[in-house]
Formats: C-alpha cells, sequence, structure tokens
C-alpha cells in the first residue's frame, strides 16, 4: 500500500454499557493492528514533506533549465513563513489514456494565500515537474477557488505560470478549466488588481489570462508567450521561428505590448512584484497604501529648471522631471520599451500614490502615436478604477503623421486616450511644460475633458500648431510672393507667437489654472492633489459605455 493511502482497520469503539465492538472494516485486511494517533502522524509528515518535496529528478531537471520551481517562487514573492497552501492533496480523476497510473498530489499548481509586506494576497503558482504544468480539471479547479477567494476577499491575485499548456488528455475539460478562469479574471477586473508572471512557457489559450490582467512580467530566456508554437507556425508558413523570436520577453516588452515588465532573472522580476503591490490598493474599495506625508507642499526643485530646455524642439529626458516630482525619485515605469515616446508610471507624491502619464521628448519629440495612445489609455484606466489620481506632464507636438499611422487606426486608437480621461473621475492634475499641440493637447487631459486643476510652466505654448505650421498654412500665398519669404515668415512667426502663443493665453482664458515657476512644480502638484482628495464625481446611469476598442 502506498503511503498516499489511507489505511482503514478495526477500531475499538466504547459502548454506553462498557461493552466493545470493533468498528466496520473499510480496506485494510482483517485483524490488522490498529493505527495510534502517532503512526497517522508520521504518516501524513512523511506524505506532506514528499509533496513539499516534489520528485527529485524533476526538480533537478527545472534547475536544470535555469528555473525554480513553484514553492521557490513562493518563497521569493512572499513574506517569510506566511503562505497557507490549499488543496494540497489534490488530484485528478481521469484514467484513460494511462491517466490512472500516475495521479500526483498537487496536480500541477500550487495554490493558497500569502502577505506581502504584511498586506494579504491570493496566490497560484504553477508547477512545471507535475505534468509540465499543464492545466486540467482539478488543477484548473484548485486556481478557480483561489480566484474566488481572492475575489471575495478584496485582495490581489497574484498568476505565477509556467505551463505547456491545456492537458490533452483530460480532453474538453481542460478547456472547460481554461473558460473559468478567463471568466474569474473579467468578473475581478476593476475590482481587484491581478498580476500575472510568466515564468516559462504560457501557450495557446492560456496566454489570454495574462492578457486579462492588469500587469505581466516576464523573464527574458524562459519566458514564452503565444497562441500558436513555431512548429504550427513553420507548418503554415514555412517560415522557421524559435520560442524567443516568436513570444519572448524582449517581443512582448517592446513590440506587441503585452509585458508589462521585462526582467533577466526570476528573483528580480519577483521582487519587483513585491514593490508593485506595495503601491496598489487591495480592492477597489480602498485607498492605495500610503506612507506618512514627506512636505511635498514646501519642496522647491531648483533642478527643474535645469532640466528642461526652454526651446521648444531640444530634447531632454521627461524622466529627470518624473523624478523630482515623486517621493525619493522612486517610481515603476509600466512597458518601459513599448511606445517609449509616452511614460506611465506609478509613484508617491507627498506619502500618496499616484499614476504619472508624461510625453518623452527623448522618443519621436514626445509625439502621440497608435501604440502610445492604447498604452495610456490602459493605464489611465487602471488608475480610475482602482481610485489612484492622475498627474499627466505635457510637452507634445501632436499626433504623428504618416500613411502607416492613418493605416494603423490613429484615429481609433487616440480615441481610447481620449475616452479613458473623459471617463476618468479620480483627482485629475495637468501639467503644461513646453509644447501642447491640436488635437494631441486636448488628448494629454486638457481641461476641456474634465482635467480638475491645469498649471503651466512660463514656457508653455498651447495652439492648434507650432507658429511656423501655423504660418505656413495661413500665409502660403503672401510667402510665394513675397521678395524675401525667410523674412517675411520669420517676421509673421513672431507676430503669431506673441498674439495667439504667449505664456498666459491660455490662462486669460480660463484654460489653466495657473502659470508657475517650474522650481514649485512639486509644491503645485502636492497641494493640488491634497485639495481634490475628497472629490465625488457622479457618472451617468448606464450599464457601460462602448469604449473605442
Amino acid at each position: 500500500m502506498s503511503a498516499s493511502e489511507v489505511d482503514f482497520v478495526p477500531v475499538p469503539v466504547p459502548r454506553p454499557n462498557g461493552r466493545r465492538h470493533a468498528a466496520p472494516a473499510r480496506g485494510g485486511q482483517a485483524g490488522a493492528s490498529a493505527p495510534s494517533m502517532g503512526r497517522l502522524r508520521e504518516r501524513d509528515a512523511r506524505l506532506r514533506a514528499q509533496v513539499l518535496a516534489g520528485r527529485r529528478e524533476a526538480v533537478e531537471r527545472q534547475h536544470g533549465l535555469g528555473k525554480r520551481t513553484a514553492r521557490e517562487r513562493l518563497d521569493l514573492l512572499l513574506d517569510e513563513g506566511s503562505f497557507l497552501e490549499i488543496e494540497m492533496y489534490r488530484r485528478h480523476r481521469s484514467h484513460g489514456l494511462k491517466m490512472g497510473e500516475n495521479r500526483p498530489h498537487t496536480d500541477g499548481v500550487v495554490a493558497g494565500s500569502g502577505t506581502i509586506f504584511g498586506r494579504r494576497v491570493f496566490v497560484y503558482a504553477q508547477d512545471f515537474t507535475v505534468f509540465g504544468g499543464s492545466l486540467g480539471e482539478a488543477h484548473a479547479a484548485k486556481i478557480h477557488k483561489v480566484m474566488d477567494l481572492a475575489l471575495e476577499n478584496g485582495a490581489p491575485l497574484i498568476g505565477l505560470n509556467d505551463s505547456g499548456g491545456a492537458r490533452i488528455q483530460e480532453g474538453v475539460m481542460s478547456l472547460d478549466g481554461y473558460g473559468g478562469i478567463f471568466h474569474r479574471n473579467v468578473r475581478a477586473s476593476g475590482v481587484i488588481p491581478q498580476i500575472s508572471v510568466i515564468l516559462g512557457p504560457c501557450a495557446g489559450g492560456a496566454a489570454y489570462s495574462p492578457a486579462l490582467t492588469d500587469f505581466t512580467f516576464m523573464v527574458r530566456g524562459s519566458a514564452q508567450m503565444y497562441l500558436t508554437g513555431p512548429d504550427v507556425v513553420e507548418a503554415v508558413s514555412g517560415r522557421r521561428v524559435t520560442h524567443a523570436e516568436l513570444g519572448g520577453a524582449d517581443v512582448h516588452g517592446e513590440l506587441t505590448g503585452v509585458a508589462t515588465f521585462v526582467h533577466d532573472d526570476e528573483e528580480t522580476c519577483l521582487e519587483e512584484v513585491r514593490y508593485l503591490v506595495s503601491l496598489l490598493p487591495a480592492n477597489n474599495l480602498e485607498p492605495a497604501p500610503a506612507l506618512p506625508p514627506t512636505g511635498a507642499a514646501g519642496d522647491e526643485r531648483p533642478r527643474l529648471a535645469e532640466i528642461v530646455p526652454v526651446e521648444p524642439n531640444k530634447p531632454y529626458d521627461m524622466r529627470l522631471v518624473v523624478e523630482e516630482l515623486v517621493d525619493d525619485g522612486e517610481f515603476i515605469e509600466l512597458h518601459e520599451n513599448w511606445a517609449p515616446n509616452v511614460i506611465c508610471a506609478l509613484g508617491r507624491i507627498d506619502g500618496e500614490v499616484v499614476g504619472v502619464v508624461a510625453n518623452q521628448p527623448m522618443v519621436l519629440a514626445g509625439v502621440l502615436d497608435a501604440d502610445a495612445a492604447q498604452k495610456a489609455a490602459r493605464f489611465v484606466r487602471f488608475c480610475d478604477a482602482f481610485g489612484i489620481p492622475l498627474v499627466t506632464l505635457v510637452d507634445v507636438p501632436g499626433f504623428l503623421p504618416g500613411i502607416e499611422q492613418e493605416h494603423a487606426g490613429v484615429i481609433r486608437h487616440g480615441a481610447k486616450l481620449l475616452y479613458a480621461y473623459c471617463e476618468a473621475t479620480v483627482p485629475r492634475v495637468q501639467v503644461i511644460l513646453r509644447k501642447a499641440y491640436g488635437g494631441a493637447y486636448i488628448v494629454m487631459d486638457s481641461r476641456s475633458i474634465g482635467c480638475d486643476l491645469s498649471l503651466a510652466w512660463p514656457t508653455n505654448e498651447i495652439a492648434v500648431m507650432g507658429a511656423e505650421g501655423a504660418v505656413n498654412v495661413l500665409f502660403r500665398r503672401e510667402l510665394a510672393a513675397a521678395a524675401d519669404p525667410e523674412g517675411l515668415r520669420a517676421e509673421l512667426v513672431a507676430e503669431y507667437s506673441e498674439q495667439l502663443m504667449h505664456p498666459y493665453y491660455a490662462a486669460e482664458r480660463g484654460l489653466v489654472d495657473d502659470v508657475i515657476d517650474p522650481v514649485r512644480t512639486r509644491a503645485a502638484v502636492a497641494r493640488g492633489l491634497e485639495m481634490l482628495r475628497r472629490k465625488r464625481a457622479s457618472t451617468p446611469q448606464r450599464k457601460h459605455g462602448n469604449t473605442p476598442l
């Protein structure tokens, strides 16, 4: 009899009249000696130790691939000693295709709850050492349970993915299991933060769950995510491609935008997950965790006057501006290598968590394009769903022109960002550093679409377009007929700038609340957020809007 099977032997049961009789035997052999509590405890301890240790050869193979086991990953992710596992002894119920001969405990996924910096989270970690982490009925049921518990308890959900995909031997039950996960992902969206961590393969339908969650982490060299693998791609297209080329971490971190964060190793990745969780609220009804105030309302940052050039076409790194605005210069940037012409980041100002959206003049002069609009729109919607105030830093010359962008649907994607800001009810502060031209000015949280507080630097230029472009359009004929077109153009540009683009033009018309000294930006934003902290905005009664997806 295996260690995982339970013996049932006759046990003396006392009767009221003092006589004794033997309980009915269930399994085992008649007359076998009764097990003592000590023996039962020893057997349980042995079985538990076997389950926790896993099969030695499978663990060694996992380590040989440069990957940790599911339990080792949980040890890195969660506070020491905080993990409470559920359904450790669960096993599949299939018998066909020789499945009945191999029924390991856990069924390839470790599920439960623990804490990160003392805050409750729910988590599951797929175990590649058991059936390659493939998903079957019992495996899915464990994930369903932990997802339900996370939603019912209002706590973040973290999934560590390392799976070969659907368990083919269990047929349609595997597909049904995935459907149950997707359904729960959507039910939890906007209610609890959901984080996916890809630490191995995540192929086929399994890839849709990370796509439905709020944040996706991937590790270079081991993480892969795609719907159809290299063999299928080659069979259909004739093109040979590696797993990394098809769906590796850098592909999703730079080209597709599926990966929010990309890291070189599991340890760094899981540490960053912990940091992200420290910035997120437990659910949509609770505030994000705050730290003690830092005195930001009286803080001056002289470096801000040095970072940003006065010349409107000279580039600079907007990350340096963000560093000066947030507490201790610390923030976490989302999608750092995808659509880098816009920055989306989480940090703290005066101890309170904020979301920062900013144009990046170092990349494409900070223009908006289809990818940047999608990236920013998703971030704005996340912050709004979880009550995180938004700070928008504007230095944008417009939308990226070109046939490729128009054919890529820049109108539709730009509308996503417009929709996200218009729908947002959290406190919203806009800071215009330099350029704010055309439709891009409107989309970057202008007063006209609901910004609560608009601040501008003395270098701001808010207009339909730049002065030179405007002059070329308005005075095309005059310039063509002029004896000295360049001299006339310079004169007209100066006149246009003086009349329509001076720093106080928008403020005089109530579209900017204040023109501030750059060194006072952190203080002004902190004071504005404090003013808006109790903001309550009502929205029209409806089932939901029709986002331009």
